[in-house]
């Protein structure tokens, strides 16, 4: 028969995922109670909305069935009182809260173009929907700081909250995380003109400093060209791979390919090419027009020597749901085979993929 001791005696085992110390040496721990094989666990944590709160249940329970496998163990919180929360952390003083200690991601893709209006911000929000609707925990990090949109798409507004560990994430209807320069500004309406430093100091910050919690897929969203915050994504963040953006134009193309160049140069694996805007499709009779001229699409993938992942088509619908907010709304049909192809060769995150160059 499993004793109260050999519970607690068991629980001096289990780690704060943050502050690397035992929960009961934390004094974390409120009640332990057993009755035949079900087992009450009831945790203080300093505030009741933290992270955590899922690593902790599953290290408990991983901890005490150890003892007895036909233990069911449930876990409860509890919110410290404000002189029990100012002695936790006294006591923890000196080990700084960190979103990055919490965070798992398992897979970052960036969506990256060469030039500006291709719609490389609305292949990033459909890239998100999509993924959310395979029933993935998606999260977007909009990292075009001087040309924020991911928020207006989603039809997010609200300021994110601060939490001990970092910014929380403001999620969309459908639950996907975001974060945005443009959700931090007094008015969203404000021009962000910042040198490059500040902007890639900001980014690393979205990276670092941000809860993301569990995450599937992450979508970073990058500025068009070359420029130091694309830089910044490359060499500070692990990514499982890049999604390249054009459009039929050969202006786009060549400028797309001056993108993959860096990437490549960079040693980021290069998932394949959309071509966003190939055609529109005639409301009377069906037919396919090349508004912008024939597709230049699978030349570019072909001289890249990469896969070309599929067209997008000029859609008014899209700029609707675009505008109104409500993409998560939106059908992306033409978007679900591309979906698939990114999510079958994606790998997971082992490590940061090595700099070339500098």
């Amino acid at each position: 028969m499993v004793t109260e001791k050999q519970l607690y005696q068991h629980l001096c085992t289990v780690m704060h995922p943050e502050i690397k110390q035992d929960i009961v040496g934390l004094t974390m721990i409120r009640e332990v109670a057993i009755q035949d094989t079900a087992v009450r666990v009831v945790v203080a944590v300093p505030f009741l909305e933290i992270p955590i709160k899922d690593d902790l249940v599953r290290s408990i329970q991983e901890a005490l069935v150890t003892l007895d496998a036909r233990l069911e163990v449930q876990v409860d919180f509890v919110e410290m009182g404000q002189q029990e929360r100012a002695a936790f952390m006294a006591q923890t003083e000196g080990v700084p809260p960190s979103a990055q200690a919490v965070n798992k991601i398992t897979h970052v893709i960036a969506v990256l173009s060469g030039k500006g209006g291709v719609g490389k911000s609305s292949v990033t929000a459909l890239l998100a929907v999509a993924l959310q609707r395979r029933g993935l925990r998606v999260g977007v990090l909009d990292a075009d700081i001087t040309g924020p949109s991911q928020p207006m798409m989603f039809g997010l507004h609200e300021n994110p909250l601060m939490s001990p560990l970092g910014i929380q994430p403001v999620k969309t209807q459908t639950g996907i995380k975001v974060m945005s320069i443009n959700l931090l500004l007094p008015n969203e309406d404000q021009a962000v003109v910042w040198r490059g430093p500040l902007i890639s100091k900001t980014i690393q910050q979205f990276w670092n400093d941000v809860v993301w919690g569990d995450l599937d897929y992450l979508v970073v969203d990058l500025p068009p060209g070359t420029s130091d915050a694309s830089l910044t994504v490359m060499q500070a963040i692990p990514l499982s791979g890049v999604v390249l953006v054009t459009s039929p134009q050969d202006l786009a193309g060549m400028v797309v390919r001056k993108a993959a160049g860096m990437v490549q140069h960079l040693g980021a694996p290069i998932l394949g090419l959309i071509e966003n805007m190939s055609y529109i499709v005639c409301p009377d009779c069906g037919r396919k027009i090349e508004v912008f001229g024939p597709s230049q699409g699978q030349t570019t993938a072909e001289r890249l020597d990469i896969s070309m992942l599929g067209q997008i088509p000029l859609d008014p619908e899209l700029a609707v749901h675009c505008d109104g907010g409500q993409i998560e709304s939106y059908d992306a049909a033409d978007f679900v085979p591309i979906v698939d192809i990114i999510v079958e060769r994606s790998p997971a995150l082992q490590k940061t993929y090595p700099r070339k160059g500098g």
